[in-house]
């Protein structure tokens, strides 16, 4: 498992943790700074879909997206306040992906309150790709409008189609679900809801998690 104190060094402590309502994206890194930060990730190309989910209410609280593309791995985070350093971002798009980073961008989301909910599958090379451009193409979210954009995208793609025009995280996941070959994996963890909190458990190694088939 990974050292999450070492993750915490390597990426800096500059990070936010919240839904996507009234987010707002902060500023772009340069084109050149996105560049450099690009990692390409040996594994099968592949779109992660994640639902935040509240433990006491059991709804949604916020859609994001992992894109593993033969050029690059991004993750496209509408409206999100996940940010970090050494993980350039320009219009809602995280560059530079490593096995850490996104180690470190799924522990920040899972704490007592919230569990993340991921579902994978695979795609080709070139749907892939298209689900690249398009998010960096699309720009930054308004508040609260997280899983539209998500919808949006996803609803582009080849195979994808009877995702478009869903507005909210659960209903997003359920129909994501039910596409053919999805994996699903659920990431819990016991810290604070108190992002501090977090930070600090995650800088003594004490952040703890157990994932659900």
């Amino acid at each position: 498992m990974i050292n999450r104190r070492a993750a915490m060094t390597g990426l800096g402590a500059s990070l936010f943790v919240a839904g996507c309502a009234g987010s707002v994206s902060g500023p772009d890194a340069t084109p050149e700074q996105a560049a450099a930060a690009a990692y390409r990730h040996p594994g099968e190309p592949e779109i992660i879909l994640y639902t935040m989910i509240n433990n006491r209410t059991g709804s949604g609280a916020h859609s994001s997206m992992l894109i593993n593309a033969p050029s690059q791995r991004v993750i496209y985070d509408p409206a999100g306040s996940v940010r970090f350093t050494g993980v350039p971002e320009i219009g809602d798009v995280l560059y530079g992906i490593t096995p850490q980073a996104k180690e470190f961008f799924e522990s920040s989301h899972a704490r007592s309150t919230y569990r993340m909910l991921a579902l994978s599958r695979p795609v080709d090379p070139a749907v892939a790709e298209l689900a690249l451009k398009l998010v960096q193409e699309k720009g930054p979210a308004g508040p609260a409008l997280c899983s539209n954009a998500v919808s949006d995208v996803l609803g582009a793609l080849p195979g994808f189609e009877s995702l478009r025009g869903i507005w909210t995280p659960k209903k997003l996941a359920t129909n994501f679900a039910k596409l053919p070959n999805v994996t699903r994996r659920v990431r819990r963890e016991n810290d604070s809801d108190d992002k501090d909190a977090a930070i600090a458990a995650l800088e003594a190694g004490k952040k703890t998690r157990t994932s659900q088939p």
